[in-house]
C-alpha cells in the first residue's frame, strides 16, 4: 500500500516529533511516499528544488498513493491543498487533530468528514492516533481501496 503523509513544513515544524512517530506507525501498513516530511533536515534537503519541482513531485506521489494521512494540528496551506487534491482524486483521507493545541480545527476539514472516504480523528497520545490509523487502514483494506 502506498501512503501519502502530510504535515506542516513551512507553516511550522513544532510537531516534527509527532510526525516522526506517525510515519513509523504508517510504515507498518506500507510504503510512506512522503517520509521526508518527518525529516528534521527537510528544508536543507529540498533547498536545491524549485517550488515547481516540489509541486510536481508531490502531485505525482499523491497520484500514486492509495490512502492519505494528514496531521492537521498545525494549520498549513500546503496540507490543505494536498487534502483538496486527494479528495478530487477520490482518495480516502484521514485527518489527525490534537485538540489540546488550543486551536480549533478548520470547519472545512471538520465539515468534510463523511465516514466513508474522509475521516477526522482527534488524539492526544500516541496510542490514540495508532488506534485511529489502524481503524482507517483496516477500513480501507476492507473496502478494497488498496
Amino acid at each position: 500500500m502506498n501512503i501519502y503523509f502530510c504535515g506542516s513544513i513551512r507553516a511550522g515544524r513544532e510537531d516534527l516529533p509527532i510526525y516522526q512517530q506517525i510515519v513509523s506507525v504508517l510504515k507498518i501498513y506500507g510504503k510512506v511516499l512522503t517520509e521526508h516530511v518527518a525529516f528534521p533536515e527537510l528544508e536543507i534537503l529540498e533547498d536545491a528544488l524549485t517550488d515547481s519541482d516540489i509541486l510536481e513531485r508531490d502531485l505525482r506521489w499523491l497520484s500514486e498513493a492509495h490512502v492519505i494521512v494528514a496531521e492537521v494540528t498545525v494549520p498549513s496551506l500546503g496540507v490543505g491543498y494536498e487534502i483538496g487534491r486527494a479528495v478530487a482524486m477520490n482518495k480516502p483521507v484521514l485527518c489527525l487533530f490534537r485538540p489540546s493545541c488550543g486551536k480549533r480545527l478548520s470547519a472545512l476539514i471538520r465539515g468534510s468528514e463523511n465516514n466513508r472516504s474522509f475521516f477526522v480523528a482527534e488524539y492526544e497520545h500516541k496510542e490514540d492516533y495508532e488506534q485511529c490509523i489502524t481503524r482507517f487502514m483496516n477500513y480501507c483494506q476492507q473496502k478494497r481501496v488498496v
